[in-house]
């Protein structure tokens, strides 16, 4: 096995971060873990989600991860500085980059944020763009039943329009016109969003900037072959397995349950 690229989540949101990844990187081994035993993240302490984020960092590296991708907001609004100081390869999140492309795209220098208690209330978004922009309008809001029903593979259900509706109607009475997906999870309701703000909304993927992020921090890109997928969660393998092919388009043909109080190595 090449030494693979790292990524992990709470859960399945991750794998939005995984697909751009790999169509961009098809040479390359990626490892991903998703920590469904202690999915969510968002209403947990930072303390907790700080324990989390090394643990799960240290299994990938315990595994000759090359870099870390941490493709959860959460962990990478409260984490993402410790784990740069801590660990002797590349980390890098997910807020960065789609500050970077909210505030590039943004007409009106309205910009709005939705995640999880956890990210909104870090202000790492907010941070990020007025590091670029100081002028620009942020409001971010948290919106903390998205990602169950995201891992409940209810992303076009009613009960999710109703509730988007609900979640978006403050931005569109206000006529923001970017919105970052502040969770790994929410991309997948991209259809849902797009119907209920009618198109007149963007919204910012950190998922699908991320990749070009990524170029310029591996310490060596493959050149030759074809990359294998590896996956493995804390809990639920076959509901992870479900919810994973619906969004990677493909069958997992690797995947592990991994306890992280043990030391796991791959063969």
């Amino acid at each position: 096995m090449k030494n693979p690229i790292g990524i992990f989540d709470s859960g399945v949101g991750g794998l939005t971060v995984f697909r751009e990844i790999r169509k961009q990187f098809p040479q390359e081994d990626i490892l991903y873990f998703g920590d469904t035993a202690r999915v969510p993240y968002g209403p947990k302490s930072p303390d907790t989600i700080i324990q989390y984020s090394i643990q799960n960092a240290r299994f990938l590296l315990q595994n000759r991860a090359k870099i870390i991708v941490v493709a959860c907001n959460t962990a990478s609004a409260l984490a993402l500085p410790i784990l740069q100081s801590m660990l002797p390869v590349p980390v890098i999140g997910v807020i960065q980059p789609g500050a970077k492309a909210a505030v590039e795209h943004s007409a009106n220098h309205k910009i709005g944020i939705i995640g999880t208690y956890g990210t909104v209330n870090s202000g790492a978004y907010q941070q990020e763009i007025h590091k670029l922009n100081p002028e620009i309008e942020v409001l971010a809001k948290a919106c903390p039943l998205f990602v169950p029903l995201v891992e409940e593979g209810w992303e076009d259900h009613t009960v999710t329009h109703q509730i988007a509706a609900e979640y978006l109607s403050e931005f569109l009475q206000a006529d923001y016109d970017t919105l970052i997906l502040g969770c790994t999870h929410y991309p997948i309701l991209k259809d849902t969003l797009i119907k209920v703000t009618a198109g007149k909304i963007k919204l910012i993927d950190s998922a699908e900037v991320i990749a070009s992020e990524l170029e310029s921090e591996l310490p060596e890109i493959e050149t030759s072959g074809i990359g294998k997928n590896l996956f493995y969660v804390s809990d639920n393998e076959e509901k992870f397995r479900s919810i994973a092919s619906r969004i990677t388009g493909t069958n997992l043909e690797y995947l592990n349950k991994v306890f992280l109080g043990e030391s796991w190595f791959i063969k």
